[in-house]
């Protein structure tokens, strides 16, 4: 067992907040620039959800691409890392159009529908994937759209294919897997075909 397994076990499977800042710091932007990665599926208007947004890395990125009539939905579990967002949102002028939502273990609790959902590095700490995925595809709107990314040294391709085919009983069509570094990835959508599908 490698030492960020163990650190997960100790912690429940949550990421603790401290070891964020390992992670969550300019040089990153080298290899994961927010919206370099997320522009093509994010514009302005748009509603997007980031789950598990820590200390909103993805979160500023993302409320940039929306605009001032967007809105991002930070998503975390840990309160600690929203005193961190919180005050990065200000500094960046963006704190207008972000909302700070605390999730509970076993639910999201997002209301409001949304256009895009960000998972990054975060779902293989969730215990019932079949709920987690099911509330995903629920909150968005249909042709709404899910960027699953998982981290290459921590989840085995066979891992991440599972969690996929859990995607797709949900009743997500897969688009295919943009290349990121040091990941494993999928684009998903709910279509209406695939919530037709789900109904029936």
């Amino acid at each position: 067992m490698g030492c960020f397994e163990r650190l997960l076990r100790m912690n429940d499977r949550v990421c603790p907040w401290w070891l964020c800042y390992s992670f969550d710091n300019p040089l990153r932007r080298l290899i994961h620039d927010p919206e370099r990665l997320l522009e093509s599926y994010v514009k302005t208007g748009m509603t997007a959800v980031d789950i598990g947004c820590g200390m909103g890395y993805f979160t500023l990125g993302l409320a940039r691409l929306v605009g001032p009539g967007g809105k991002v939905i930070a998503v975390d579990i840990q309160e600690e890392m929203f005193a961190a967002l919180g005050r990065r949102a200000r500094k960046a002028g963006l704190s207008d159009r972000i909302v700070l939502h605390r999730c509970l273990p076993d639910r999201l609790g997002v209301e409001e529908p949304a256009d895009f959902v960000l998972a990054f590095w975060m779902a293989h700490e969730v215990r019932d994937k079949p709920r987690f995925f099911g509330e995903i595809f629920s909150l968005l709107k249909t042709g709404g759209r899910l960027l699953l990314i998982e981290p290459k040294f921590h989840v085995t391709r066979n891992s991440f294919g599972r969690t996929v085919e859990v995607c797709r009983a949900a009743g997500f069509r897969l688009l295919g897997g943009p290349a990121v570094a040091l990941s494993r990835t999928v684009l998903m959508e709910k279509s209406g075909l695939a919530c037709q599908n789900r109904i029936s």
